[in-house]
């Protein structure tokens, strides 16, 4: 009988859950590094993800639509242009005009469209990691 293990360490599933947390942290860590613009659109992108989120939700499709995806996108970048001053200001700036006296535009325009897609992405697949992982079953 000297053999016996404590409770303990006869059973180590409560450390998979550990890892769950640990990569929570990494994330939110990672996200707190994010550039002043990413951090002023990231609201806006949870919460148009919070409103399509759903059990039927075309975002855990197995391949989501592209066309969806373009529309949530220009929903979350008409809510930034409207409600966020500092990103029409600097749209604004970067119009120039050339010799004909049209605009034109420096650089590319769309660079906040494209922020916008990418977090937009990194948060769907976030959500569908976390969806696969709470519907895996034990057994």
């Amino acid at each position: 009988m000297e053999g016996k293990l404590p409770y303990y360490m006869v059973y180590p599933i409560p450390f998979l859950y550990d890892d769950e947390r640990l990569e929570r942290r990494d994330y939110e860590y990672m996200r707190s590094l994010y550039p002043d613009a990413a951090k002023r659109v990231l609201p806006y992108v949870e919460e148009e993800c919070d409103r399509c989120e759903g059990p039927c939700s075309m975002m855990y499709d197995e391949y989501p639509d592209r066309l969806q995806l373009r529309m949530m996108g220009n929903r979350i970048y008409n809510k930034v242009k409207d409600n966020e001053r500092i990103f029409c200001e600097n749209e604004e700036s970067a119009d120039i005009k050339d010799v004909e006296g049209q605009q034109r535009h420096q650089g590319r325009q769309d660079w906040l469209r494209d922020l916008i897609d990418i977090i937009l992405y990194q948060e769907l697949y976030r959500r569908r990691s976390e969806n696969r992982r709470m519907r895996q079953k034990f057994y």
